[in-house]
């Protein structure tokens, strides 16, 4: 126990620079303090005192405004940054080294007892705002941008934005270490941007063949004008 809390409280030091000792993030990160509370209501979970993790989930929410359903897995080294408004649904799995960002929500789309939330694999970062909603597994290093809403699966390493959120960015060339502060790379074209150039490309381009073929009507006009000026003259 005493083990994952040191690995928690170092992927708070190393995702966070405004992190300057570990005293610091002890005494004043809520994603820290609501991940605590989710460790124990969780140990109750799993040990059938629904009621007790319950109750304990739901202090850690009125204290740190983070929601962790004591049903969802989570695994090591989770950083929850900023944290406010983030909520984890029950049959949510987090892998290793995942990063969360304020407002994000793993939500289910379901009434169904059985798996309805969703599954991030090792590494994924979402970023503030984003909702992934459903069972779907968002693969490994996947990046999930700001404000964007996941309703499908996401192949690993690569990165979406938008809504619903469309891919964006293939699999990743940096370092599998590198970090994706938001989960949106810095320099990233907007994909709306992108999409409207391309179709002001085509209009330019039809435009331009509109324009050909009404010079080749003109001239065609202009020669059969002559040709009935000579027609005439015989």
């Amino acid at each position: 126990m005493f083990k994952r809390f040191k690995e928690d409280i170092d992927s708070y030091i190393q995702k966070d620079p405004a992190a300057k000792s570990r005293l610091e993030v002890i005494l004043c990160y809520p994603g820290l303090h609501a991940l605590i509370f989710y460790r124990v209501a969780h140990a109750c979970w799993i040990r059938d005192w629904r009621l007790m993790g319950r109750i304990l989930s739901h202090l850690g929410k009125i204290l740190t405004g983070i929601e962790i359903h004591p049903g969802a897995t989570v695994g090591r080294r989770f950083f929850i940054d900023h944290g406010t408004g983030v909520v984890i649904g029950e049959t949510a799995e987090v892998g290793d080294d995942v990063t969360l960002y304020q407002g994000v929500t793993l939500g289910g789309t379901s009434l169904n007892e059985g798996k309805r939330h969703p599954t991030l694999e090792d590494g994924v970062i979402v970023g503030s705002g984003a909702q992934v909603l459903g069972a779907h597994v968002i693969g490994a290093g996947a990046r999930i941008g700001a404000n964007a809403v996941v309703l499908e699966d996401v192949a690993p390493g690569v990165t979406m934005v938008g809504i619903p959120a469309k891919m964006v960015m293939g699999r990743k060339k940096t370092k599998e270490t590198e970090f994706c502060a938001y989960g949106t790379p810095e320099g990233m074209a907007d994909p709306m941007a992108r999409t409207i150039e391309a179709l002001r490309a085509e209009i330019n381009t039809l435009k331009n063949r509109v324009e050909e073929l009404e010079d080749d009507t003109d001239d065609q006009q202009e020669a059969e004008q002559k040709l009935d000026v000579v027609s005439g003259g015989r």
